[in-house]
């Protein structure tokens, strides 16, 4: 699986993951998924902008913690392509709220959002639970505690 990845760092907010951090997680959420190459754009924005993404584009109000769009590829490329939008802010105050490390919830996202963007989902709880698992695995992986315990 080959990576194409543009970070794009719009948040104001401070301690925002590297680049290099982003890349790993993002390679360790794409291993195992056959994709002959995924162009993925992660844009971390504040809360005004996830607001307007999630009023547009899923009818739903205020900043969520990450937004992932699907591309379809040009004819004859296999692989992946889309977009993961991050709120930093709604990160970070999860991060808080739940107890957790920062960089912890931070790839919690990111992870979360690329499983999206390879067609997993949550809406069912047969689905929910699938995605789960593969986080939880993936994030073992990475060296970071089970998000759900």
């Amino acid at each position: 699986m080959q990576l194409r990845l543009t970070v794009q760092r719009v948040s104001r907010a401070r301690g925002l993951p590297g680049i290099a951090s982003i890349t790993d997680w993002a390679r360790a959420a794409l291993a195992g998924s056959g994709a002959g190459t995924a162009e993925v754009t992660v844009r971390l924005v504040d809360q005004a902008e996830s607001a307007d993404l999630n009023k547009r584009y899923r009818g739903k109000r205020g900043a969520t913690n990450v937004l992932s769009f699907t591309y379809g590829l040009a004819p004859g490329k296999t692989g992946l392509a889309g977009d993961l939008v991050i709120c930093a802010p709604v990160v970070q105050r999860e991060a808080v709220q739940q107890n957790k490390p920062q960089r912890a919830h931070w790839a919690h996202m990111l992870v979360h959002g690329i499983l999206h963007l390879r067609g997993f989902d949550h809406l069912r709880n047969t689905d929910a639970e699938i995605m789960e698992a593969l986080e939880i695995r993936i994030l073992r992986r990475l060296g970071f505690p089970d998000p759900y315990a």
